[in-house]
């Protein structure tokens, strides 16, 4: 039998401190749903360990096989590139699979639901609310297509309406999408960051919705997102068990 593929959890990094944080908070999470699975952090940029490092001592302490999850809610440039390179120059010895990103997923959507609601909404809000779903922002169009389809998707659910905004690299900006909700008529205007840490994207969502009424947290440590990252580890263990006669 097998020893279970070690989660190698990939995060972007930031100089803010609340990023590595809550990222590390969404980790203990997932050990926490899972107490069997070893469950390892690295970071791209800014923090450490980083992602090489870790790999490098995953190698050194004998690990053979390692599911690599991008933390990330779209594929853009990072799943698309950052992240295999690092992978390209991992220790031979190790055996890589990397899992798809976080997104899309229905669990997401409750991990949004979620903060909202901890910010004073309440299920009977919805029909008078006007949602602006804020991201990070990004060049690539699978990226920006993603959010689009995600607002449409949760506008189905009941809201009085939903419009995606950007932080960086796309518009609209949070603060624009506000002001159409409220040329809209909605009664309420709510922005739920689609993000997954603090930092400085975040912080200039926030930002931007100084005219709303109510301001979501990040999702970090949803259980909902833990449920997520425990999915995609799962969906990429499959195929690499098959590969090595599992």
């Amino acid at each position: 039998m097998h020893t279970k593929p070690v989660l190698l959890v990939i995060a972007h990094g930031s100089r803010d401190p609340r990023h590595a944080a809550t990222v590390h908070a969404l980790v203990r999470r997932v050990r926490s749903r899972r107490p069997g699975l070893r469950v390892e952090t690295g970071f791209l940029d800014f923090n450490v360990p980083s992602v090489q490092g870790v790999l490098e001592s995953l190698a050194a302490k004998g690990v053979q096989d390692v599911v690599a999850l991008p933390l990330l809610l779209t594929r853009a440039f990072h799943a698309k590139s950052d992240i295999p390179a690092v992978l390209r120059d991992a220790p031979p010895r190790l055996r890589i699979r990397q899992a798809e990103v976080l997104g899309p997923s229905p669990l997401l959507l409750r991990a949004l639901e979620r903060r909202l609601y901890e910010a004073g909404l309440t299920p009977a809000d919805k029909s008078s609310t006007g949602i602006v779903l804020a991201s990070a922002g990004s060049t690539d169009p699978e990226a920006i297509a993603a959010i689009d389809d995600l607002a449409r998707e949760w506008w189905h659910t009941g809201w009085r309406a939903v419009r995606p905004a950007f932080a960086s690299a796309a518009l609209p900006r949070t603060e624009d999408a506000v002001r159409e909700l409220r040329a809209l008529g909605c009664r309420r205007i709510a922005v739920a960051p689609y993000v997954l840490a603090p930092g400085f994207l975040p912080d200039r969502i926030a930002r931007g919705a100084a005219e709303a009424d109510v301001l979501a947290d990040v999702l970090g440590p949803a259980p909902e997102v833990a449920r997520v990252l425990l999915e995609r580890y799962d969906a990429a263990l499959a195929p690499m068990l098959a590969s090595v006669g599992a």
